[in-house]
């Protein structure tokens, strides 16, 4: 372990500077060594070896003679040791190192500081030994751990308290899945929030050589000496001090020589390590596997981690569907070796919810999002040749892929099957006829292309922090159960037809001769959403929207978006002929989030199309592994209908429950929210046509001329919205009566500050004075949501409240002209319907189903249409 400050036991002092690797030669020298000099050389100027060895002796003694010598008993400290920490600190940026016997007894010391009363922030995807102990720490010695997304920086903020937020421990990438902390972010918030709270990271998964977190504001850094330190498994070590003398936990002196010896080859290890992981990551991922590697591109913590780190090292982990069949590759492995551990030379395989993580409760792992299925891979230096043929081995024999007549890219010649697909669980291959039906449930094929889809996707309501979200504080939003269906099936006459029906608007486009694909960017966007392209827009806009006569003249952005994304997508030249046709239960234009369902119904029902996210199958229970590609084209397709939004309406569409989210300069940040599942809510809509960009001018305006009072509202705001996440995200959950409380009066606060703002409207203060008249005395609450000016009100409905008097409400407000709908929130995101297949074919049935999609009249027709035959729904 390493540390900034100096403990009371200290070993030697490096000459090297705790902002840096600055370590020179004992001669003048104009620049520092690189990294790789650093670790092949081993030289304590405060201790050298009296006979000029060249590797540092192993004083294999347990006591030493004399009074008043530097030592006297190894357990307090050992030549040998002091030689591995001094090159430990040398090559971590640390003023001190402590090398322990393992890195669990390195935790086990930094715990020690830890007392009775003290709270932890601690990350949500941990290792599992760190599990367990932070588990006996908050059983046995009262001490309170939070679990958080540390990937979301802001996840800390309502639990950061001065006084009680003792310690804030940190891994970045996590193991198993690979998130990326923002450390330098992370550390200079709890120095601003918390200044006394120790911050402690492992950094064993990364090593000093690509990543050395005191540089980047952390207090205390352990690793485990057993893994890329030593590189071969053969010790047990952890890389701390007061408490090393008194328990005897020092790392003994043949230990710290073989970690010494082992830290010489650490950089030319970890590079060609990296490098072998980087070419299987690609290969798994070219294959359709989710593939958790932050040295890919399309890994949300890409960015972050190439500011923070040199490299993405050695540790991938991938999804396969199906528990069996990851068990299946796992034992069909034979260079990849089976073990809970990494950092070897030699690659290693595991499951870590059978191993490393088993000790975690089954449903805390579930919570914590740690699949079933996920397979850890650690890469070696062996050849990375070898490691993909043996890799690609097990696969095949596992059933995981099957090879492939015809590649779909150059150089292809696997594709992944159904993760039910097992040529070899009887004995005998399956027939051709199961094999296509496992194809095309499993598979993100050419065959998938033009399949006939059913898509849903939810609004939303903001609870809190509307308006004020623009100008950088968090807004609380969650799903309502009120949604917008899609559904598309194929065509072979070369056309495209998007139907509207509430809109009232229907129109069919050759497609290679009325859309304008001359303006589309030669390669478009294709796998990935990426900034809008106005050009593409302004020649949609002009060359295809056809002019309509009696319809809602909002058709016009909504045909833009969705020709937008179409055409994008089939940058790659196919251009599949289809009908597509949406229709939805929320209100168009009342706030609660009809345009972002729209824009996921499109982007989801395209990007399936497309072949462009992986087919769901009959055995999966959620869309996790597609949220954030449907996510970038919602978002870009929303940009269409409204110029500049938030993100936050598409992102609950797209991943349901509750979250908060912020908006920062380097992209929203968007956190879950669990505590709304059970909470009710009554929406109300004035039937106001609302102008959200006037509204979001107005306070704009407002700020400029009255800042301090506008910046002190959305100073309380942010309060109001970090009041309500840390109620509903308490751990263990508030007493029911006091969560309501603290909703209620965070509903009454926000409205106030939003009326100051300026941006209610006399008919939302008029639901407001009836639901105060029929339920004010018994614990409703209303305020306006969304931009306000008009749209709707949101009011809590307490548990117990009288259903009589609220079927009353409903009537009094529905006799003044308003729309109640009573609403559940926080329930899941888009969806997709999976065709059951039996009977007629799917593609039948899913065609009858979009046909009669149009037909439908009402809102409770349409519900009944979601629920009706066909098949199954998932959801993200």
């Amino acid at each position: 372990m390493q540390t900034r400050t100096p403990p009371i036991l200290t070993p030697p002092e490096t000459p090297g500077s705790s902002s840096g690797l600055q370590l020179h030669s004992p001669t003048t020298r104009s620049r520092p060594y690189h990294f790789s000099t650093l670790c092949a050389t081993v030289e304590n100027p405060g201790a050298k070896d009296q006979y000029g060895s060249s590797s540092v002796p192993i004083y294999q003694t347990a006591t030493f003679k004399g009074v008043g010598g530097e030592y006297d008993y190894s357990r307090s400290g050992n030549p040998t040791r002091s030689h591995l920490e001094h090159h430990l600190a040398k090559i971590s940026s640390a003023r001190h190192a402590f090398a322990v016997s393992s890195g669990m007894a390195a935790l086990d010391v930094v715990t020690r500081l830890l007392k009775a009363g003290d709270e932890v922030i601690a990350g949500d995807d941990l290792y599992g030994g760190t599990n367990r102990l932070l588990s006996y720490l908050k059983t046995h010695q009262d001490v309170t751990v939070h679990h958080v997304d540390t990937t979301q920086p802001e996840t800390l903020h309502p639990l950061l308290k001065r006084g009680k937020t003792a310690m804030v421990l940190l891994e970045s990438p996590t193991n198993p899945l690979l998130k990326i902390a923002d450390l330098a972010t992370i550390c200079a918030d709890i120095r601003a929030r918390a200044p006394e709270a120790i911050i402690v990271v492992d950094n064993t998964m990364m090593s000093p050589y690509l990543q050395r977190p005191l540089e980047h504001g952390a207090d205390v850094v352990y690793d485990s000496g057993t893994k890329y330190l030593s590189g071969h498994h053969d010790l047990m070590a952890g890389n701390i001090a007061f408490v090393i003398n008194a328990v005897g936990n020092a790392l003994t002196p043949f230990d710290s020589f073989l970690l010494l010896r082992g830290t010489k080859t650490l950089a030319i290890r970890m590079e060609r390590q990296q490098a072998s992981a980087l070419v299987v990551a690609r290969y798994l991922s070219g294959l359709g596997f989710l593939v958790h590697y932050p040295g890919l591109e399309q890994h949300p913590g890409y960015e972050v981690h190439k500011r923070l780190a040199t490299g993405p090292g050695a540790v991938l982990s991938f999804t396969t569907g199906d528990k069996e069949m990851s068990e299946r590759i796992v034992g069909a492995a034979r260079l990849w070796g089976i073990s809970v551990s990494f950092g070897a030379v030699n690659s290693l395989i595991s499951m870590p919810c059978v191993m490393s993580h088993a000790s975690i409760d089954p449903a805390v792992r579930a919570a914590r999002g740690l699949p079933e299925d996920l397979i850890r891979l650690c890469v070696g230096i062996e050849d990375p040749s070898d490691l993909l043929d043996d890799l690609e081995l097990a696969l095949l024999q596992a059933g995981a892929i099957k090879p492939l007549s015809s590649g779909l890219s150059a150089g292809q010649t696997h594709v992944r099957t159904n993760p039910t697909y097992n040529p070899h669980a009887h004995g005998v291959a399956i027939n051709k006829a199961i094999e296509k039906l496992a194809d095309r449930m499993g598979n993100q094929s050419v065959e998938d292309r033009g399949r006939d889809w059913v898509v849903s996707a939810p609004g939303k309501v903001i609870l809190f922090g509307e308006h004020a979200v623009v100008h950088g504080v968090t807004a609380i939003a969650a799903s309502v159960d009120l949604r917008c269906y899609a559904a598309s099936s194929g065509r072979e006459d070369g056309k495209v037809q998007l139907n509207l029906p509430d809109l009232g608007f229907s129109h069919t486009w050759d497609i290679e001769t009325e859309l304008p694909w001359e303006a589309l960017q030669k390669d478009g966007h294709m796998h990935t959403a990426k900034a809008l392209d106005k050009s593409l827009v302004d020649a949609i806009t002009t060359k295809a929207i056809p002019p309509a006569t009696g319809v809602d003249e909002r058709y016009k952005v909504a045909t833009v978006a969705f020709l937008y994304v179409y055409m994008n997508l089939a940058a790659d030249g196919y251009r599949p002929s289809m009908t597509f046709t949406a229709r939805s239960t929320l209100p168009v234009g009342a706030g609660l989030g009809s345009s972002a369902a729209l824009s996921t119904c499109i982007a989801s029902t395209l990007l399936l199309t497309h072949g462009r996210v992986l087919v769901p199958s009959d055995t999966q229970d959620n869309l996790s592994a597609t949220t954030d590609m449907v996510n970038g084209w919602a978002f870009l397709a929303e940009k269409v209908l409204h110029g500049n939004p938030s993100g936050v309406d598409n992102a609950v569409s797209v991943h349901g429950g509750a979250i908060a989210f912020t908006r920062t300069d380097s992209g929203p940040k968007m956190v879950p929210i669990h505590g709304f599942k059970s909470i009710r809510f009554l929406l109300v809509n004035t039937k106001v046509p609302r102008d959200t960009k006037s509204l979001v001018a107005g306070v704009g305006l407002k700020k400029q001329e009255e800042p301090e009072l506008v910046n002190g509202i959305l100073s309380q705001i942010q309060q109001i919205s970090d009041d309500a996440f840390a109620a509903l995200s308490a751990d263990p959950p508030l007493p029911r009566p006091e969560l309501l409380s603290i909703l209620r009066r965070s509903i009454e606060e926000n409205h106030g500050h939003l009326v100051t703002l300026g941006v209610s409207h006399q008919k939302l203060e008029r639901i407001r004075e009836v639901v105060d008249k029929f339920g004010g005395a018994d614990g409703l609450k209303t305020k306006l949501t969304g931009a306000g000016g008009g749209g709707c009100a949101v009011t809590l409905v307490p548990d117990g409240f009288d259903e009589g008097k609220l079927r009353t409400l409903v009537k009094e407000l529905e006799m003044e002209g308003f729309e109640a709908y009573e609403t559940s929130v926080g329930g899941g995101g888009y969806g997709v319907m999976i065709p059951i297949y039996s009977g007629s074919s799917s593609a039948s049935m899913l065609g009858e189903k979009e046909a009669s999609l149009e037909v439908v009249s009402s809102s409770s027709e349409l519900a009944r249409w979601s629920d009706a035959g066909a098949g199954r729904w998932i959801f993200s």
